[in-house]
């Protein structure tokens, strides 16, 4: 299930209280879909690295009242209102903190803490095929949840990271290098590789404006140096483009490129700009292109500025290649 549909899935079953275990490989963006849902319903997030808990958190600690002893839960576990509690990593916690889950998460309480009734469990966790820090989960935890594998689709992670704001020297490059958006292999001993967390922590280093000495080297620790180096080829290129805003006051004169990583950087570019004043030019210059990038071009910009396809010029392109669109 891609982003998307993992987000859905989540807005159905947790009105439901249904208890949700989210699988997954690092750095997909596990977590950040359960964050977007929970802020989307207008509910609480309690975020508890399991990893990091020893047995005995969960149930608290010991109060003598009189002869008789209490227990104190502790203070991250909600009281009231409504909301989420997230148990991340949770498939990597020890297996005695594992168990002392069992009976949150299926009788929703532990010891003398009760969990509010409009509080949901999610958890999540990686896979055993990833290499990553787990212990197999007992078959009496798994059970209590519904499962859900979370696998990365490159047109998701697009629509939602123009919406996040990431730069477009990254939304093109992933276009033009799709694969490139989560190559993780479990089998190769590396810190650093592409995902969509990585490109999401390499966006911000970009926007800071890093000094040109150093920028190659940060983006290497951050997506890793295969990948860190087709971007830095990708991105000497990108920073050459035509002037986009050249190219829509010229759409019918102005050069079209003949490498394909050059017409993603500068479709990704235009479709940026597309506006009222800018939506015929636009379409004038998508017709001038090889089909598939004339689409490329057109639904991006159509994602900008729905008025696109109300100008002439899309009729005409349409028409031209409607045997493409079909």
């Amino acid at each position: 299930m891609n982003s998307k549909q993992i987000g859905t899935s989540l807005r159905t079953l947790i009105p439901l209280r249904q208890p949700v275990f989210i699988w997954g490989a690092p750095g997909v963006g596990k977590s950040q879909v359960v964050a977007q849902v929970a802020d989307g319903l207008g509910l609480e997030l309690t975020d508890i690295r399991t990893v990091l808990l020893d047995p005995v958190d969960l149930r608290g600690l010991p109060s003598v009242r009189g002869d008789v002893a209490h227990w104190c839960p502790p203070s991250f576990l909600p009281t009231g209102g409504e909301g989420v509690l997230f148990l991340d990593e949770l498939n990597a916690a020890p297996p005695l903190v594992q168990a002392a889950c069992y009976q949150l998460v299926l009788d929703r309480r532990v010891g003398e803490y009760t969990l509010p009734d409009g509080w949901t469990v999610v958890a999540a966790g990686n896979r055993e095929t990833d290499r990553a820090v787990t212990h197999r989960m007992p078959s009496a935890l798994a059970n209590r949840f519904v499962h859900l594998d979370f696998s990365v689709d490159v047109t998701a992670w697009l629509e939602w990271a123009e919406s996040a704001g990431i730069g477009e020297e990254i939304l093109a490059f992933i276009r033009f290098r799709p694969k490139l958006l989560h190559n993780f292999d479990p089998k190769k001993d590396v810190k650093a590789f592409p995902s969509p967390r990585s490109w999401e922590f390499a966006a911000r280093i970009l926007a800071s404006a890093p000094d040109p000495q150093v920028e190659l080297s940060l983006l290497k620790g951050t997506v890793g140096p295969g990948a860190a180096a087709e971007f830095a080829g990708f991105s000497r290129m990108f920073r050459q483009l035509p002037d986009p805003d050249a190219v829509i006051n010229h759409p019918g004169t102005a050069t079209v490129p003949e490498e394909p990583a050059t017409l993603y950087a500068l479709c990704e570019a235009l479709a940026k700009r597309a506006g009222e004043e800018t939506a015929e030019n636009i379409v004038t210059y998508a017709s001038r292109l090889p089909s598939e990038f004339g689409v490329l071009l057109v639904r991006d910009a159509v994602k900008n500025h729905r008025g696109v396809v109300e100008t002439p010029a899309f009729s005409h392109w349409t028409t031209a290649n409607a045997d493409v669109l079909l």
